[in-house]
C-alpha cells in the first residue's frame, strides 16, 4: 500500500514538473489573426499608385496615370486624375474599410467614367493584403492594386 502511494505521489509529481517546465504555446505571432497575417496602419502609411482595377465579373483595366491613393492617421485621401477625394479609413486584421463616404472634388476630368467605377470599387469594406511594395484590395465590389 505504501508502494502505490509513493508510484502516485510520484507520478503526480512528475506531471507536474512537466507542466511547469512545459513552453507556453501561442498564436503563431501577434500579428496573425484568425490564421492570416494582420496589417497594421503603419504598413498602408504613404502614397500608393493605382496600377489596375477589376470590377467584378468584368476584365482587368490599367490605370490612367493620375490616380493614387494616402494612408496617414486614420485618415485616406485620393487623387482621382483632376479631383481629390477625402475621408476616413479602419483597419481590423485585414479588414479595410473606406468611408463610409468620401468628400470628392467635382471638376469634369477626362477619366470620369473610370474614376466613378475606382470609386464606387474603393468605398466600403476590403480584405486587404500587403507583399512586398504592393496592395491589394479585394470587395464583393471589385479588385484594387497598387503599388509604392
Amino acid at each position: 500500500m505504501k508502494n502505490i502511494r509513493f508510484s502516485s505521489a510520484a507520478l503526480i509529481l512528475v506531471a507536474l514538473i512537466s507542466t511547469a517546465c512545459a513552453k507556453p504555446t501561442m498564436a503563431t505571432s501577434p500579428s496573425t489573426v484568425g490564421g492570416s497575417f494582420a496589417l497594421t496602419s503603419g504598413q498602408l502609411t504613404g502614397t500608393w499608385t493605382l496600377t489596375a482595377l477589376q470590377p467584378t465579373g468584368q476584365p482587368s483595366q490599367a490605370s490612367p496615370d493620375a490616380y493614387a491613393i494616402t494612408f496617414i492617421d486614420g485618415r485616406i485621401s485620393t487623387r482621382v486624375d483632376c479631383n481629390v477625394c477625402n475621408g476616413a479609413f479602419a483597419l481590423a486584421g485585414q479588414t479595410l474599410t473606406v468611408g463610409p463616404n468620401l468628400a470628392c472634388t467635382r471638376a469634369a476630368c477626362p477619366t470620369m467614367a473610370f474614376e466613378t467605377l475606382y470609386t464606387s470599387i474603393l468605398s466600403g469594406d476590403h480584405t486587404a493584403e500587403v507583399t512586398g511594395n504592393t496592395l491589394m484590395l479585394s470587395s464583393s465590389r471589385g479588385r484594387l492594386a497598387f503599388t509604392q
